[in-house]
């Protein structure tokens, strides 16, 4: 499971650029305004040895508030609750305050591991940082998250404080290999139905109010003689009533379970329609490099027309997913199971493909041969060869020379055509270019 750091602060004090910083994103709205955050904000980690999950929160203020504040404070707190570290973040150019010191006598009584840090202190000496000794939380830390400043650092601090990754149990070779499965979408689009339908019992609650699940609950079972292991997840909300306070369920734990999987089915309610909350599961999904089936639930409570324009509706929103299965189901009559199981096991066997280098070479060739790189800078990149450079998911790594003139049309062309031609339907396609360095460069740079 990834470990989960949190960031807590009051407002303003640059908790959303620091997460920009960390997840490598401009998914926080960063501006000089204070309380701009107020949901809970989740996102992958990538600064640091090892992959986490990071959550940035609205201003805090744990006493004394009321209306959206008492609401943000809320969602502080289960931040908290769920992290596993907890960064609290102070400003170095407006110093201690004593909302900064509510805060830290609050963390002082939570079970958590604490690192005070004193954000924008780019150009400023050790000194800035001498009066937040006052919190009583340990030695503060100088960085900057709008420079990187000192960043990296601390998040290694940080992850030697979260639970080391469990090693791997020692498989029975003569076992067969149980394959992860995570049901994810929004609340209510029938995920723990479909649980119920494929083992053939009442194993999850499923009941018609959104929020029912609130836990990533694990079933193991058999479809037609091959293990699989089911993850039903607790749903996640569309923008605006996004993690209520009132709700217990962790998004975290549905972000660890795709994480976790060997396969996503991403399960949609037809009669809903497609909302951005499901492209912003899809996207994560997709970042995490998983293999994905798109389960279309309570399509048989659609007439013909509702269905003309639910298809039209998935075209525009998920259009980024054109390589993932798309089944419809109704998981309370038990129709398209079938269809969905055979669409997993095609996904996972996609995943894992191997694909030998004179295969892949041949195909490159001919997709060059079939449609050249635009010209750039006076030249033509010129693929040589291709091989491949890992699984899950399918990493194809192409070699020869200019190769970082090659635009992002002329990538997708490429991916389309590898994918036709290994049968890569159901898992990311990553392509890498590497250009070879010209031998003769220090040469011309001798005779200049």
């Amino acid at each position: 499971m990834l470990p989960v750091i949190a960031l807590v602060g009051r407002p303003n004090v640059g908790k959303s650029t620091f997460f920009n910083r960390l997840t490598r994103s401009r998914d926080a709205i960063v501006a000089d305004f204070p309380g701009l955050t107020r949901d809970r904000q989740y996102g992958q980690g990538r600064v640091g040895s090892r992959p986490y999950i990071v959550i940035d929160t609205g201003g805090f203020e744990p006493v004394r508030s009321e209306g959206i504040v008492q609401a943000m404070a809320g969602q502080a707190e289960l931040a908290i609750e769920e992290a596993d570290c907890v960064l609290f973040l102070c400003d170095a150019r407006a110093g201690l305050t004593p909302q900064d010191q509510r805060i830290a006598q609050h963390l002082r009584r939570a079970d958590r591991p604490v690192f005070l840090l004193v954000n924008k202190a780019e150009g400023l000496s050790e000194t800035a940082k001498a009066e937040f000794y006052e919190l009583g939380l340990g030695e503060p830390y100088l960085v900057s998250g709008a420079h990187g400043q000192g960043v990296r650092d601390v998040i290694e601090l940080a992850l030697e404080k979260c639970p080391p990754e469990e090693p791997e149990e020692a498989p029975d070779p003569d076992a067969p290999k149980r394959l992860k499965v995570t049901l994810a979408g929004r609340p209510n689009a029938g995920k723990s139905t479909l649980i119920n339908s494929l083992i053939g019992e009442e194993r999850v609650i499923a009941y018609d109010m959104p929020g029912t699940t609130r836990d990533a609950i694990k079933v193991d079972f058999e479809y037609g003689g091959r293990p699989y292991e089911l993850v039903d997840t607790a749903g996640l909300r569309k923008k605006g009533r996004v993690f209520e306070a009132v709700e217990k369920f962790s998004v975290v734990k549905t972000l660890q379970a795709i994480e976790d999987s060997n396969v996503v089915i991403l399960v949609l309610d037809a009669k809903e329609g497609v909302s951005e909350g499901d492209a912003h599961i899809a996207g994560y999904v997709l970042d995490s490099g998983r293999a994905l089936v798109v389960a279309i639930n309570k399509w048989d409570l659609l007439d013909s027309y509702e269905r003309e324009r639910f298809n039209l509706e998935l075209e525009h929103k998920l259009h980024f997913l054109r390589w993932a299965r798309m089944i419809r189901i109704s998981a309370l009559k038990r129709n398209g199971l079938n269809h969905l199981m055979k669409a997993v096991d095609e996904a996972h066997a996609a995943a894992y493909r191997k694909l030998s280098t004179p295969k892949l070479t041949r195909a490159l060739l001919e997709a060059v041969q079939r449609q050249q790189p635009p010209r750039a800078r006076g030249g033509r990149p010129k693929p040589r060869y291709a091989h491949q450079g890992g699984s899950n998911p399918p990493v194809i790594v192409i070699h020869g020379n200019a190769l970082e003139d090659i635009g992002e049309s002329y990538r997708r062309y490429l991916e389309g055509y590898f994918r036709e031609a290994f049968n890569l339907a159901g898992t990311p396609l990553r392509i890498e270019f590497r250009t070879k360095d010209n031998p003769y460069v220090k040469d011309i740079a001798k005779k200049k």
